[in-house]
């Protein structure tokens, strides 16, 4: 039975950050992951943390100015001791909240950067991040995510981030598998899965069109839990949509699941 955790940086939004935990507790989640963590005393996340029994399960790495459309550091090769510093922080956060795996952003390079550039700063950067991780007991994953919502965006498909993993060439990277950006880039979910099951470290759910929940569009997702089950993954799937209502309105397709 696939485990779901609440991504509280798109799920109760209806209230501040914070109260995000409880709101996700009293749904039944036991687990949550966020985009940035940044902002926030690691003690207060602690406190909202223990005080509702979850556990956070995944946040980024920084990704850069990201009001500016700075989507993650790891491809921009002038800014190589700022990707260090990000990775860093996010060890230095994840290790004090119990977070077992940090996704790092490949980012969008300047269109006047070096093709050849990119791929050695990206390989690079992604090594680095893996051996520093390791470290702390930290599963790095690197994730694809669809040009339409993120024109740009280095890494798009799976084939490219498989790729991406054999020219690092570290035991300590893995995918983030997001099943919304991947069902508009590829489609054959199921096959995309098994194939790469060993590959995948975390997952993400949306439904198409719309990134909204499950069984708002097209995903067979029924089929596909199963399908993933029955692949063997043990790991989190984060419900990383936008409610079509409110949150808690939004959550009657995972009532079988928690």
């Amino acid at each position: 039975m696939p485990r779901f955790s609440a991504n509280l940086s798109m799920l109760f939004k209806e209230v501040g950050f914070l109260d995000r935990f409880d709101r996700a507790a009293s749904a039944g989640f036991k687990g949550v992951e966020f985009l940035f963590p940044y902002e926030w005393d690691k003690d207060e996340l602690l406190e909202r943390l223990h005080r509702n029994n979850l556990e956070v399960v995944l946040h980024n790495l920084p990704a850069g100015d990201w009001n500016a459309g700075e989507r993650g550091l790891a491809t921009l090769a002038d800014r190589v001791d700022e990707f260090h510093e990000a990775v860093a922080l996010a060890v230095d956060y994840a290790s004090a909240l119990g977070c077992p795996c940090l996704n790092c952003l490949a980012g969008i390079p300047p269109v006047t950067q070096d093709p050849l550039k990119t791929l050695e700063t990206l390989v690079a950067n992604v090594r680095y991040a893996a051996e520093e991780t390791a470290k702390k007991g930290i599963r790095l994953v690197v994730e694809a995510i669809n040009s339409e919502d993120m024109p740009g965006f280095y890494l798009n498909t799976t084939r490219q981030a498989v790729d991406l993993l054999r020219e690092v060439d570290h035991p300590n990277v893995l995918i983030q598998y997001d099943i919304y950006h991947m069902q508009i880039m590829e489609g054959n979910l199921i096959r995309t899965i098994r194939q790469n099951i060993e590959r995948i470290g975390h997952m993400q759910l949306a439904d198409v069109p719309g990134r909204h929940e499950p069984g708002t569009g097209e995903i067979n997702f029924p089929n596909l839990f199963k399908a993933i089950d029955d692949a063997g993954y043990s790991g989190w799937i984060g419900c990383e949509y936008v409610p079509s209502k409110s949150t808690e309105q939004s959550l009657g397709w995972l009532k079988e699941y928690l």
